[in-house]
């Protein structure tokens, strides 16, 4: 079942069979890390579609090993390439870089809400990412970038561990570049010909010029870097309404029916990833849930 999100952010299912894979061929595989690589996958259907919303998942399945949800991080105006940015930790995912193109991957979705682009139409636009965060937030430059004019300043602010660890190089370059769009990057340690920012994401939020109350922030990254990020942006005068977060969990059936993913009353799957901070507030942070 193939799903899309609606005006409020809410996905709908578009076809009838939510557990069965459609198969995908891989049309190219890209080392991003040592760790981290990029699929890219052509629909079964010749000149077929995916569309998608940014923010939104798919379920990946690696025959004969298992299933594992990726955020799309390709640019939903290419709907005939579905792009997947994977770090290599599991049994799937090892199985998934081993893939070369010719060879098939299984492929469920898209699943989830979305990020709100286009309900911040004239506001500032605050990226926040860390690590492979950057990945579930690419979707959403691309359709930022692609309509520029429609938001007010804009800032990436983007940090990782090493140099060797920065996803997108060449992109982050590409972005800024441009004399519309704020780019700010760090690493938390340095080394060798390293001349950019050291130090944790958090400490470059400073740096971005915005309107605090006129600005939508996204976040994406591990929950420790987005507790510390959360805190960095109220400090700033952003509003908790004004914060949005992705939160991946461990899905396993994508439509809420097996439970692991569950958090509070809500189920990742179905009501996210991408929440509202000020409608988790209550459960953001907490380790025993």
């Amino acid at each position: 079942m193939a799903r899309t999100a609606d005006k409020t952010g809410t996905s709908t299912a578009t076809l009838s069979n939510p557990m069965s894979p459609r198969m995908f061929r891989v049309s190219r595989a890209r080392r991003e890390t040592d760790d981290t690589f990029t699929l890219y996958l052509s629909p079964p259907e010749r000149g077929a579609g995916f569309p998608f919303a940014p923010g939104q998942f798919n379920m990946l399945y690696a025959f004969g090993v298992g299933e594992v949800p990726i955020s799309i991080s390709g640019n939903p105006a290419d709907a005939g390439t579905v792009v997947h940015t994977i770090r290599a930790v599991g049994t799937a995912t090892k199985a998934m870089r081993a893939l070369k193109p010719g060879d098939f991957c299984g492929l469920r979705g898209p699943f989830g809400s979305r990020w709100p682009v286009e309900e911040s139409y004239g506001s500032d636009i605050l990226i926040l990412a860390g690590g492979i965060g950057l990945a579930p937030l690419r979707p959403a430059v691309y359709r930022i970038l692609a309509e520029r004019e429609r938001f007010g300043r804009v800032a990436i602010v983007y940090g990782t561990r090493t140099p060797d660890m920065i996803l997108y190089p060449r992109e982050l370059e590409g972005w800024r570049s441009r004399f519309d769009v704020q780019v700010e990057v760090t690493v938390d340690s340095g080394g060798g010909t390293w001349r950019g920012n050291v130090g944790v994401v958090t400490t470059l939020v400073r740096r971005a010029v915005f309107d605090p109350d006129a600005t939508v922030a996204m976040v994406c990254g591990p929950e420790v870097m987005m507790h510390y990020s959360v805190m960095e942006l109220r400090k700033a005068g952003i509003g908790s309404e004004q914060i949005y977060l992705s939160m991946e969990r461990n899905m396993k059936c994508a439509i809420g029916l097996c439970g692991h993913c569950q958090w509070g009353s809500s189920f990742i799957c179905k009501d996210g990833p991408v929440f509202r901070y000020d409608r988790i507030a209550g459960l953001f942070g907490k380790r025993e849930i």
